[in-house]
């Protein structure tokens, strides 16, 4: 009871299927997705690494027969499932995001640009001559990539099913936090710097609101020199 209590509340060991997140993740890697966080009203935020459902269209995997020992595994959390459909992706816009990258430009949020040099596979840049956007990410739904870019379909390949590529919050399953296997890839999965700046929409507004204010006296100023030239002299 105590595993399954765990697996289903706390957290649950998922395997690498594929490279689309080298080199954060390797393929065979196995992952710690925390499930705690989202039952006290967390949503997943900008740059984390998530685990979520398939929502339809994104897999097609075949149904694979397991042993004893494999579904004894997965039943306490310490093995996935070969049955689950679920993908790991990186979350880069969320619910109010405009998100937008250019045939060989970088990925922008809200006109700001994302540096993603720290966690990019090496050589791959953020989108070739495939670009897309700009893109209006619904409330409740998430833009996702593979830090793989060349190597990963991800949100960019699915923009013709329901939700234009964007998945939806109730899809994830959690926050992966950790690499628990094998032990000479043991480490944590922070948040990287580049989405620890402000890249809300209001923040980008701000520059520009700014620039607005600080013209206003200059206007006003240039108004009253012309309405005081243009009066008759005695």
């Amino acid at each position: 009871m105590l595993a399954l209590v765990i697996k289903t509340f706390l957290l649950q060991a998922f395997s690498i299927p594929s490279n689309s997140m080298q080199n954060t993740l390797q393929k065979g890697d196995r992952v710690l997705v925390d499930k705690l966080t989202p039952w006290f009203g967390s949503t997943p935020d900008r740059g984390e690494v998530i685990v979520f459902n398939d929502p339809g269209g994104w897999l097609d995997n075949p149904h694979v027969k397991e042993n004893f020992l494999q579904k004894g595994l997965s039943f306490i959390g310490l093995m996935p499932s070969a049955n689950e459909q679920d993908l790991i992706k990186r979350v880069i816009a969320v619910g109010g995001d405009t998100v937008e990258c250019k045939p060989g430009g970088s990925v922008t949020i809200n006109g700001r640009t994302l540096d993603e040099t720290s966690y990019l596979f090496p050589g791959n840049v953020p989108c070739e001559r495939e670009g897309f956007g700009p893109i209006e990410v619904p409330e409740g739904r998430l833009w996702v990539m593979g830090d793989h870019r060349q190597d990963s379909l991800d949100s960019r390949f699915h923009q013709e099913l329901p939700g234009g590529g964007t998945i939806s919050e109730d899809d994830v399953v959690g926050r992966a936090v950790a690499i628990g296997w094998p032990p000479n890839r043991w480490g944590t999965l922070p948040v990287p710097d580049a989405f620890g700046k402000d890249l809300s929409v209001a923040a980008g507004a701000a520059p520009a609101a700014l620039g607005v204010l600080g013209a206003l006296p200059v206007v006003l100023w240039r108004r009253r020199r012309l309405l005081s030239d243009a009066r008759p002299t005695d």
